[in-house]
C-alpha cells in the first residue's frame, strides 16, 4: 500500500480551549476548517483537531487517531486483511464524505485510513470560492 499524507487526529476533551491553545497560544496556521473541526499546518505534517467527539481518557484510552491517507481504500482492507490485520471498522463512505476504514494498533491508537474521492472538497480549489465571498 502507498500512503499519500497523514496527520494526528485529536479528540480533545474541550474543543474550544484546545482550539485556543493550538490557534492562538501556540500560533499554528489554520489550513482548513470545516463545520465539526479545524486542520492545522504543523510542520511538514497536519494535526486535526475534531469537535464532533467526546472522547472517554478515563480508561486510558488514547485520545486520538493517525489518519493515513491512501489512494484505494478497497484495496487497502484487502491487502491489510491478506495480512492478518484486524479490522475494526469495515470501509464505507462517511457523512463528511470521505472512505475510511479503522485499525486499532497494538497500544489501542486508531488508525483511521482514508480515501478522498474525486468529488470530495479536499480535492477541490477552494481559493476562488472564499475570494468570493469576501470580495
Amino acid at each position: 500500500m502507498e500512503i499519500l499524507s497523514s496527520r494526528m487526529l485529536l479528540r480533545p476533551a474541550d474543543y474550544e480551549r484546545s482550539l485556543t491553545f493550538y490557534r492562538d497560544e501556540i500560533g499554528l496556521a489554520i489550513a482548513r476548517e470545516y463545520g465539526a473541526g479545524t486542520v492545522f499546518f504543523a510542520g511538514q505534517s497536519l494535526l486535526e483537531l475534531a469537535g464532533w467527539s467526546s472522547p472517554d481518557h478515563s480508561r486510558g484510552a488514547v485520545p486520538g487517531a493517525l489518519w493515513l491517507q491512501v489512494r484505494d481504500i478497497e484495496a487497502t482492507q484487502a491487502e491489510l486483511t491478506d495480512r492478518g490485520v484486524p479490522i475494526a471498522r469495515e470501509a464505507r463512505r462517511e457523512p463528511w464524505g470521505l472512505k475510511e476504514m479503522h485499525v486499532t494498533d497494538p497500544d489501542g491508537l486508531t488508525l483511521i485510513f482514508v480515501e478522498v474521492p474525486g468529488d470530495h472538497p479536499l480535492r477541490r480549489d477552494t481559493r476562488s470560492e472564499r475570494q468570493g465571498k469576501s470580495g
